[in-house]
């Protein structure tokens, strides 16, 4: 979308943000998208513009909400984490403590720290791929993954648990909380900060919600012939791959149901949740500061959330990844960065989010877009022109 009318405010010494937000339209490359960043707990960067939905002209709004495909994930994370900074959670205790019969297949040593990092080896539901029923009994895919087998050794490889991942920490959540992982987010994360993050969107919020565009043909073949996917694209055009398996082969529902309103309104952690871009930009500021009073996680947990445990090539994704407590860390060509910043975590997804924290610098940004990224998991190059402006004269 050319031309179109972009809102919103910057403090000074971030225009080059609003910039590169604008230039995303002016090239054609977004439909509609909202970009937020908080610096020490307060908002320095509040940009929309474009279209929430382009066959009806329906503009965006300050408080349109979206889809975040994988970015969903840092929910999950974040509502497992909160249980460890409470300590009603071990990091090093096995799974199977908080979920006994986890320990089936041998899976009894395998411990939270171990699961959050995506070194578990619990990366295919093939056995019983994911169906919209599924996601709204939850018990079917929580009771799949306790009787599954690991993939590798858990502990000796790391591989992105990208189907897998929040039922296998949410039903933690939902065993030591006693409700599930939706509500306990809602009622200890999203309540208190007054979020529009939902991991089951309510009747009522449907409306404030953007219509994705899928990328066409065309995008998506840009996006595999990147030369650093090459083994990645291999491995997703072969069934009897475990990439395969633990992606296409996990699930019965695709992108055909990306604007189905039922998709959203199932608990579906690892892939289906749905926030506004100020929200989610709010959520990560109070990860790692204090906002408005509320903090989520103490430094120290969050030094652990941002070591890397698993860093070299993915089990799943073929390429070199690098992962922290639920959270991805720079590294590899999901998610390059300037050299000279480090210690970010954050995550992306293929509804084109992306997210991340930098303690360092007290930042944490959010871009929520309705244009899908050609690639897999995200962190195409939209993104990547806001990263490099957001540090532009900060290295």
């Amino acid at each position: 979308m050319k031309n179109a009318d972009v809102h919103g405010t910057v403090a000074e010494g971030f225009e080059p943000v609003m910039d590169a937000f604008r230039r995303n339209f002016a090239q054609g490359a977004e439909v509609g998208a909202g970009l937020v960043v908080y610096r020490d707990g307060e908002p320095v960067v509040d940009l929309w513009g474009g279209d929430a939905d382009p066959d009806t002209g329906q503009p965006w709004r300050h408080d349109t909400i979206a889809p975040l495909a994988s970015t969903t994930k840092t929910f999950a994370a974040g509502s497992l984490l909160l249980l460890v900074e409470r300590g009603q959670v071990d990091l090093d205790a096995p799974v199977a403590r908080y979920w006994p019969e986890f320990a089936q297949k041998g899976k009894g040593e395998i411990t939270v720290r171990v699961l959050l990092s995506h070194r578990a080896g619990l990366t295919s539901m093939e056995a019983r791929p994911v169906t919209w029923e599924d996601l709204r009994d939850w018990t079917p895919i929580a009771d799949t993954l306790a009787a599954a087998a690991p993939e590798w050794p858990p502990g000796t490889a790391h591989g992105y648990h990208g189907v897998t991942f929040g039922h296998l920490t949410g039903e933690i959540v939902r065993r030591m909380s006693g409700v599930s992982l939706g509500e306990f987010f809602a009622r200890e994360i999203a309540g208190p900060l007054g979020l529009d993050c939902y991991l089951r969107v309510p009747d009522a919020e449907l409306p404030r919600m953007a219509t994705m565009v899928v990328p066409d043909a065309e995008q998506v073949l840009l996006g595999m012939e990147v030369p650093e996917l090459a083994d990645m694209v291999q491995a997703l055009n072969d069934p009897a791959s475990l990439t395969y398996r633990s992606m296409f082969g996990s699930v019965v529902i695709g992108w055909d149901a990306t604007n189905d309103p039922s998709t959203y309104q199932v608990e579906s952690p690892s892939m289906d949740g749905v926030a506004s871009a100020p929200s989610l930009a709010r959520y990560y500021a109070a990860l790692i500061g204090e906002v408005d009073g509320v903090r989520l996680l103490g430094p120290q947990l969050v030094e652990q959330a941002r070591h890397s445990y698993g860093d070299g090539v993915d089990e799943i994704l073929r390429v070199r990844t690098s992962w922290g407590l639920g959270f991805a860390l720079p590294g590899g060509p999901m998610w390059p960065v300037p050299e000279k910043i480090g210690g970010l975590f954050g995550h992306s997804g293929a509804s084109g989010s992306f997210a991340f924290a930098d303690p360092e610098r007290g930042l944490a940004f959010a871009y929520v877009p309705n244009r899908g990224s050609e690639l897999l998991e995200g962190g195409d190059f939209r993104v990547r022109g806001l990263i490099a402006a957001l540090y532009e004269g900060r290295l």
